[in-house]
């Protein structure tokens, strides 16, 4: 259903199931799903693709323009996947050049009201960003990552699936997978996420050897490489600690302890 009031650029390329409520705004370089709605008053624009089943809350803004004045109007992306919500005054900018050319969204992830995914970020899937929270240009967050309430991820930061990062966090290093991080200046790792890993299946065994692998990596009287190689020694053969090992190695930014 189409709402009278809705402008929907004559190129925009919508499956016939998809819903579009009052006063939304369509532009010419879309293209969207089966089954996808746009509840009320939502601007798409950019060269934007989106996927089957989303749900988009009034006044979010999608594909915008990044907020980079190195961006010059080129023909650059926004690429959304399938069964996301986007509450109420979300931003989604389109990729740069300079960035790869596209910002990506996964699958069913949730992103809360006022959340902001900036140019070139990519988010998997089953991600939550909770009000507020803001991911700055060329961020990544790998599967089942949640993000707390009026959080700020810096650019080029990375955090690791299964990991859950407190509310009011600022993140200037990465994070390895299956972590609980908070905090500002610095944030700081405090475990294991047990809750999240016990809701996804993970034996009791497994989150308890990431929980002293946590521990391990996160003592301060022990350089980088010692740790992780005393974590591998004790508990190497397991593939969720090989996963945090390459993760902190394969870091750019550094890794929060």
């Amino acid at each position: 259903m189409i709402h009278p009031s809705a402008l929907i650029h004559p190129e925009a390329k919508l499956d016939p199931s998809v819903s579009v409520g009052p006063w939304c705004i369509i532009g010419p370089y879309v293209k969207i799903g089966k089954d996808t709605r746009l509840l009320s008053h939502v601007v798409v624009e950019g060269h934007t693709e989106i996927g089957e089943s989303n749900v988009f809350f009034p006044f979010s803004v999608i594909g915008a323009v990044p907020q980079d004045l190195k961006y010059k109007g080129e023909p650059t992306q926004l690429i959304i996947g399938n069964r996301n919500t986007i509450r109420e005054n979300v931003t989604l900018n389109l990729g740069t050049v300079q960035g790869g050319g596209f910002t990506r969204i996964g699958d069913d992830n949730l992103l809360m009201a006022c959340s902001h995914l900036g140019h070139d970020s990519i988010v998997g899937n089953h991600c939550i960003l909770a009000n507020g929270s803001g991911l700055a240009g060329h961020a990544v967050l790998e599967d089942w990552v949640t993000i707390g309430g009026m959080t700020g991820v810096s650019q080029y930061i990375k955090v690791g699936a299964h990991s859950y990062i407190g509310g009011q966090s600022g993140l200037e290093r990465d994070v390895p997978p299956f972590s609980i991080a908070i905090g500002s200046r610095p944030c700081s790792l405090k475990g294991a996420n047990i809750v999240g890993l016990r809701r996804r299946g993970f034996s009791a065994d497994t989150i308890s050897k990431i929980n002293e692998a946590i521990k391990l990596w996160t003592r301060h009287d022990i350089q980088k490489e010692q740790c992780l190689l005393e974590i591998e020694s004790q508990y190497g053969e397991y593939p969720e600690i090989q996963r945090f090992v390459a993760f902190i190695r394969s870091s750019e930014a550094g890794c929060v302890r």
